[in-house]
């Protein structure tokens, strides 16, 4: 079963509302119906210190990246940073320490709920080099070739236009400027049961590494490369409902469906926007 663009729109929107509402329940696999995963063991396994996690305020980690961009990106005091679905800010306030006072983090966000929610984190920690904006990735409330260093944590694969994701970040990007993605990449086919779930689609279903390295190509980045990986905890995709229920009504499906959870591994997606480019 398909789903259209409005529809992956909407559940994406609604499911991280819902986030927002409570931090103790983004895509920890125990909200999703699956064995109970706390947020910072979560957000540990895919690459975050206990000494990062204590750094920012609370409710600012929802558990909800496969991946710690602001660990590769090699942040320098002044940059301007752009972290592209922003969420409830874990990123920005990470990023935020790196440009010091002299630099800017700005978070994007197309859920009202978790920009509010990232404000009031910013002002509870009293960061005020971190600011965050409503808008949708794929239309960047941003200026051209203002932005050093663009991050993202587990949110591209959740774009039903990715190649109009990465013009926009070429856009802003300066000269010279460099992205650096987390996101959720696999070497095997989405299984139909899993594809069918919207629930599941909205939670960030993986995309093949080298179909995302050349769309990154194809946007007019150079230097595309994946930089690390990191396996992604299997109770998400297990854990969701419709996976567990065709389970019980398939069994003979199960082993397909834990091959393809066991393949899923958060990777570190890089790029860099020419130095010669408009």
């Amino acid at each position: 079963m398909s789903h259209s663009a409005e529809e992956i729109r909407g559940a994406v929107r609604d499911r991280y509302a819902r986030a927002a509402e409570d931090a103790d329940c983004g895509c920890d696999p125990s909200c999703c119906g699956g064995a109970s995963t706390t947020t910072s063991g979560m957000s540990q396994s895919v690459g975050y210190s206990l000494e990062q996690l204590s750094m920012v305020p609370e409710g600012s980690n929802l558990g909800l990246g496969c991946g710690n961009p602001t660990a590769i990106a090699s942040l320098e005091e002044g940059e301007t940073v752009l972290d592209l679905g922003s969420g409830a800010g874990l990123d920005c306030f990470l990023a935020a320490h790196q440009v010091g006072s002299s630099g800017t983090v700005i978070g994007v966000d197309m859920t009202p709920k978790m920009v509010e929610k990232a404000r009031a984190n910013a002002a509870a920690g009293s960061y005020r080099n971190v600011e965050f904006r409503l808008g949708e990735i794929e239309a960047l409330p941003v200026a051209d070739a203002s932005v050093d260093v663009i991050i993202s944590n587990c949110v591209l694969n959740l774009s039903t236009n990715r190649a109009r994701v990465l013009a926009e970040a070429r856009r802003v990007l300066k000269p010279g400027g460099r992205i650096v993605i987390s996101d959720m990449v696999s070497n095997r086919d989405v299984p139909e049961v899993v594809r069918g779930s919207l629930d599941a689609v909205a939670g960030c279903l993986p995309t093949p590494r080298e179909r995302y390295l050349d769309e990154l190509r194809s946007a007019g980045f150079e230097d595309v490369r994946i930089s690390g990986e990191t396996p992604y905890p299997t109770d998400y995709i297990l854990g969701d409902g419709g996976v567990r229920s065709f389970i019980e009504q398939h069994p003979e499906g199960r082993e397909e469906l834990e091959a393809f959870a066991g393949s899923i591994y958060g990777a570190h997606i890089e790029g860099r926007k020419g130095h010669s480019a408009q």
